[in-house]
Formats: C-alpha cells, structure tokens, sequence
C-alpha cells in the first residue's frame, strides 16, 4: 500500500491506497492561522508535525494489519511558506505562509536586485513567494536571519521530521525565486541577492523519485519498515494535478481551495511574468505547467457564511432556489478578501459589495460572492490564453468541486467544459499517494489514469452572454478602485 500526506493551509490529509489505486483509508486533521499583525499569516511547523502524528496514529488503526503493507510514502504541501532552522535543525520562527503580504517593500527591492529574475525564476516578485519573506526577516529580525542554517519549504519540513534529511523537490521549489525553473536547479545568483547560498537550501529530487527512507527510530514507532521510501512529493497544486490524471500538456483542472488556482501542463518552460501567471516546474521531469492563482477563493465563502451566521449547505441551498432574475439583479463581489496575485500583482487589493439594496438578501449576496471568485478565475484562464496557453476542458477539484451550482456556474463563465470527478476532494493526498508508487517503480500509465467522471457541466450560451455583462462590471469595479487608490 502507499501513503499520501498533505500538508493544506486549513488541515493536514493523509489517504492510504492500494496496489489497485484504490482509497483504503483517509482521515484529516485541522490547522488555525495566526495573524498576529495586518497582512500577516503564520503557522507553527510544531502544530503541523503534532497532526501528521495524530494521522498516522488515527490510520493505522483504520488500516489494521494492512498497515505495515505500505511500501513508500509522498508529500503533498502548501508552497512558498519559509520555515527557518538553526543549525541543530530547531524552529527560529513561526512559519511565515503563502498568504502573508508583509513583503511587498522587499519584493519591489529583489526585482531591482535581480533584472534576471523573470526569466530564471519564470515569475514576478510576489509576497507570496518565499524569497522576498527572507528578505523581510533580514530586514526586521536580523537576529533571527544570523542564525539561518536552512530554509525548508512546509512539506519539507514534515521529510525532515520523518527522514532527518534537508531535500526538496523541483514543483515546490519553483515557487520560492530561488530556483532556475528550466535548468531545474538552484540559481547561485538568485541566492545571492537574498544573502544565502546553496548550503542554506535542501538538495532536489524530481518529485516521482525516491528522496529518503524513514528515519529507523520513527517507523518503528509508526509501525512501518524502515524501508519505508519518502517520495520527491511536490507543491499542492502540481501532486493535486497528479489526483486528477493532469500530466500531459494541455490537460488542466481549477482547484477551490482556501485560494483559488487555474493549472494547465506545458511540455516547456514557459514564462509569462508579465500578467502574473506562475510558471513552474511539474512533480514529473521534462514537465512544466503554468498556473493563476487567486488569494482568496472558498476562504471567500467560508467567511461570508460566518459573517451571516450558516453553514455553507444551507447557504447554497438558498443560493440554488434563486430565480434567473435574482441572479442577474444581485449585487457584484470582488474576491480580493487577501490582495490579490494573477493577474493584478496587488497585495492592496480589496473584497467588497457593490450595488447592494434593500432587496439584497443573504442568498443572492452568497450568489455574488460563488460569481466573484468564478470571475476571479475567468481572469486567469483569459491571461492563460494571452500568452499562448489552450485548453479544451478543465476538472474541477478542492472543497468548491462538492457544489454543483458552482461547477455549473464555472462553466457558464469561462465557456468550457467543467468536469467533476468521483472522489475529487482528496486531489493532493490521492497525488501524493500516487507519487509514492511511482518513486516505489510503477509505471505513469498504471498510476496516474484520471479518476472516474462524476459528472461534465456545459456552458449554456445565454447564461454566458449574460454572465459576460456582468464580467466586465466586475472588471470596471477592480480598475475604479485600483485607480481610486493610486491617485
């Protein structure tokens, strides 16, 4: 058997599978974010150490016998988060996340730095990005950066816990500014500019290779072989495309999340820094794959429904009884609850209600915050498009895929086919798994077939022509801001 562990922002999934790729066990732990000051988002690496333990404790028992059968593990995580290590391996600081955007002084002083950049890390500087956060730290806590000896990526600090051993792999380093993306190494020159070098960076694997074995002590402890091998693993969304079979170019899926992203695979590196879209190194060699990416997606509906006091069943079940005339009268809503990145770069960015009325109820507001983020995403597979990127159907795979209102809604915005997958909620821990058989010798055909067709959602051509008008209110309504802001 394989197991898969990923490490999300809001909880920690692990699922066990089959020699027949089959879901034996699964079980979550949940996480909490600590905003300790504006634009910041913590965690403790300790708090995500202490649920992977949980989980390993919680399947074991669901495994039974089973248990000892798992023959190799993959990792799955959260990008760009910097964990610091001193140099006995301890924590220097709370882990600094992808959603923090403290950084966006240093990451105006790294694109100065560094004039290579776009080219060689394929991406602008972003907050999100972990170079520009070791910036901040050098900055701000200059006795905390003196005492730097690593920085791991999250998943890789859960490795490190398991094997003892600094690695990373090419999908989750990509997104630190770090790592030349079409040589697929570190960039000696990017390192520079921050103050480190290659000795303060873990060592690469491809993400479908072995990266370690267990540590002896812990797998005896968890009731594993020490043979046990710990795949490359990757960043979510890359291990999440191998859930869903995304691993030839042009294959691509949506993933609502906590943030909301558009990830399409390419055959080459192809960087188009210039509208925001990421590109990154894929979990499997000789693959890339560019992605947009929006800050705030289901997170948007989670804190709709605890401002109004629901739950997000009741809520869509509100939002689905509204008539056609509802829809088109309700307000707009800008999804930029933590700034935004593809395409507007704007970490100032902000969330509103616009066109509210006496009329406005809680159901047709919940309808407007589902149409914001599908806008959201429609900018980023129209910026795909700009740069040359085609696609012809998209899966849809995170917390949002269990809507299918909103599957609906997604393909009447972007005019694509959408499709929802059995068993699509565990897109990065089904990777992960998967990762695991293929570090353990099996063949991609074997591991990575697409999961079963739940259902394929089309565009209706009316609902999308209406939908475009009011595209392009939603579109005025960030530009009038933006330029409200800057003048």
């Amino acid at each position: 058997m394989y197991l898969g562990i990923d490490l999300g922002t809001s909880e920690v999934k692990a699922l066990v599978i089959d020699e027949n790729n089959d879901i034996v066990a699964s079980h979550s732990a949940p996480l909490t974010i600590q905003r300790p000051h504006p634009h910041w988002s913590e965690q403790s690496p300790a708090s995500w150490w202490e649920a992977t333990e949980y989980l390993m404790t919680t399947l074991r028992e669901k495994c039974g016998d089973h248990w000892q059968a798992i023959k190799a593990i993959g990792l799955s995580g959260q990008m760009h988060g910097a964990v610091l290590l001193d140099e006995k391996g301890e924590i220097l600081r709370p882990a600094i996340l992808w959603n923090d955007t403290r950084s966006a002084q240093e990451c105006a002083e790294l694109e100065e730095l560094a004039p290579e950049l776009h080219q060689v890390a394929g991406n602008l500087a972003m907050p999100g990005f972990t170079a520009p956060k070791l910036l901040w730290v050098r900055r701000h806590e200059p006795q905390i950066f003196a005492r730097i000896a690593s920085v791991l990526l999250p998943k890789d600090y859960l490795r490190f816990k398991m094997t003892g051993k600094k690695i990373s792999d090419m999908s989750d380093a990509a997104g630190t500014l770090w790592l030349d993306v079409g040589k697929r190494d570190w960039s000696d020159a990017l390192l520079q500019k921050c103050g480190l070098t290659r000795e303060n960076m873990p060592s690469l694997v491809e993400g479908c290779e072995v990266s370690a074995t267990l540590e002896p002590g812990l797998a005896q402890r968890w009731g594993l072989h020490s043979s046990v091998m710990v795949a490359g693993g990757g960043g979510d969304n890359a291990v999440s495309a191998i859930g869903v079979g995304a691993v030839s170019p042009g294959d691509a899926f949506i993933s609502l999340g906590t943030s909301g992203v558009l990830f399409v695979v390419t055959d080459a590196y192809r960087p188009a820094p210039q509208s925001a879209v990421h590109a990154f190194c894929h979990v499997l060699p000789n693959r890339w794959h560019q992605m947009s990416v929006m800050l705030s997606a289901a997170s948007c509906l989670q804190w709709f429904c605890r401002l109004v006091g629901t739950t997000e069943a009741t809520l869509l079940d509100e939002i689905a009884q509204l008539s056609d005339a509802e829809k088109a009268a309700a307000p707009l809503f800008l999804p930029y609850l933590s700034g935004e990145r593809t395409p507007h770069n704007d970490p100032n960015a902000r969330g509103m209600f616009w066109g509210l009325t006496h009329a406005s109820q809680r159901a047709t507001m919940g309808y407007a915050v589902l149409e914001g983020v599908s806008f959201g995403i429609a900018d980023g597979l129209r910026v795909l498009q700009e740069s040359g990127t085609r696609t012809e159907q998209c899966s849809l795979v995170g917390g949002g895929a269990r809507s299918p209102f909103w599957a609906q809604l997604l393909a009447d915005i972007l005019d694509l086919p959408v499709i929802t997958h059995k068993g699509g909620e565990t897109g990065g821990a089904l990777g992960a798994a998967r990762l695991a058989c293929l570090a353990a010798g099996k063949s991609l055909a074997a591991v990575c077939e697409k999961p079963e067709v739940h259902k394929i959602w089309r565009s209706d051509p009316q609902r999308h022509a209406a939908l475009m008008q009011r595209y392009q209110q939603f579109m005025a309504l960030y530009q009038n801001d933006l330029n409200y802001r800057t003048h």
